[in-house]
């Protein structure tokens, strides 16, 4: 009996993308391909295969655009275009009376008259290029995924729940966009010659929420289904590392805004303490402000979630290696704690050697590597354990 006469456990999908007509013709390709036929012969699977190499790229462009963000913020580039046109900001300046007007208007705003006083055109221009490049590549995003997007729902490969689930992921790139306006205008404000820290932060964490969304669903496309019976049962482990994870890159995003980087240069101590002295992590009055102004507590904040994100990690691993040291499960979890090694180090790295560029951006981009690391294990893992007993 098959899900067409009567209910199957494979009828009810974990997928939440997913209608159940699909799940039955996936099923039927799944029970063909152990009588000789391959599971690559089925419609279904190949559009499906396109659909997510599409997903995989667009997450691809979203680190390039994390990565490049970066390089603006450390460069102080942010603020160079004043103004937010959607539209007819693709152009940029194409004469040089165009980019003279350009540069008028920087020269109005704080982070010049403060900081940048006297900086040439040419100087000018490369500030310029980093943010209307930056601007560019989300325009692209945004070209890349709604096209596809528009093609695959008039072939019906994309429909229902995955459907909608795309569009919300479309409408929080959206969100972004706007998001990404308000912290620039958070910087041109009277006395500003950076962004807010806290919305950096938030521009960051969208991001990163975008790029886990793209990667969560493109993940849960492809299923092996004798690969999913071999997997141990994981708990919420994979679920707390992934939590751990995305607040770490928010905690980051806090460093970055308030430049907390720049200031103690030292590890494992700071200032000669592991834990500074509450005057110091408490300084700032309101209390709350503290979390966001003081530079002590920003930083030290973040040092302490990379040592509990590390530490959870390992113990995950080694449990899971313990359990089911040769099943899929147990590899992503040794590949899952190394990245958060190995980015502990960088971090550690970055630090100490006062956040040159090249490694602030490496920091950064890396840390999108762990989220997708980190997403990839917890939707698989989830996967398995939503699939019953007797499949």
């Amino acid at each position: 009996m098959n899900c067409l006469e009567g209910p199957q456990p494979l009828c009810d999908s974990p997928y939440p993308g997913f209608k159940p007509q699909f799940i039955v013709r996936v099923s039927m390709a799944v029970a063909a391909s152990t009588q000789g036929m391959a599971l690559s012969s089925s419609p279904e699977t190949r559009h499906l295969s396109a659909v997510r190499v599409w997903l995989y790229v667009l997450a691809a462009l979203v680190i390039a655009m994390i990565a490049v963000g970066g390089a603006t913020r450390l460069t102080g580039s942010g603020l160079s275009i004043t103004e937010w046109k959607p539209v007819t900001g693709a152009i940029p300046p194409l004469s040089e009376q165009a980019w003279l007007a350009e540069f008028e208007k920087y020269r109005q705003i704080p982070q010049y008259e403060l900081v940048n006083k006297g900086m040439t055109l040419s100087e000018f221009k490369f500030i310029y290029a980093w943010e209307w490049g930056h601007r560019q590549l989300g325009r692209l995003i945004g070209l890349v995924f709604f096209l596809p997007l528009v093609f695959f729902w008039l072939r019906g490969t994309i429909k229902g729940r995955l459907a909608l689930t795309l569009l919300g992921i479309g409408a929080l790139g959206g969100l972004q966009g706007a998001v990404g306006w308000i912290m620039v205008a958070s910087g041109l404000e009277p006395g500003m010659t950076a962004v807010a820290p806290i919305k950096l932060a938030l521009h960051l964490t969208v991001a990163s929420v975008i790029l886990a969304c793209l990667v969560w669903v493109a993940s849960g496309l492809r299923r092996d289904e004798l690969a999913l019976r071999a997997e141990p049962t994981l708990g919420r482990a994979p679920a707390v590392i992934l939590a751990l994870v995305l607040v770490q890159i928010a905690l980051g995003g806090l460093v970055a805004g308030s430049k907390a980087g720049f200031t103690y240069n030292t590890w494992p101590l700071m200032d000669g303490d592991f834990v500074p002295p509450a005057a110091v992590l408490f300084s700032v009055k309101p209390l709350v402000e503290n979390f966001v102004d003081n530079l002590a507590l920003v930083q030290f904040n973040h040092r302490m979630v990379a040592y509990a994100l590390v530490a959870f990690a390992l113990w995950h691993a080694w449990s899971v290696g313990r359990r089911a040291p040769t099943t899929g499960a147990a590899r992503r979890a040794r590949a899952l704690a190394g990245l958060c090694l190995a980015q502990m180090a960088l971090g550690i790295a970055t630090l100490l050697l006062v956040v040159p560029l090249w490694a602030g951006l490496l920091h950064q981009v890396f840390a999108m590597v762990v989220l997708c690391m980190a997403v990839a294990h917890a939707r698989v893992s989830g996967l398995a354990a939503a699939r019953p007993a007797t499949a």
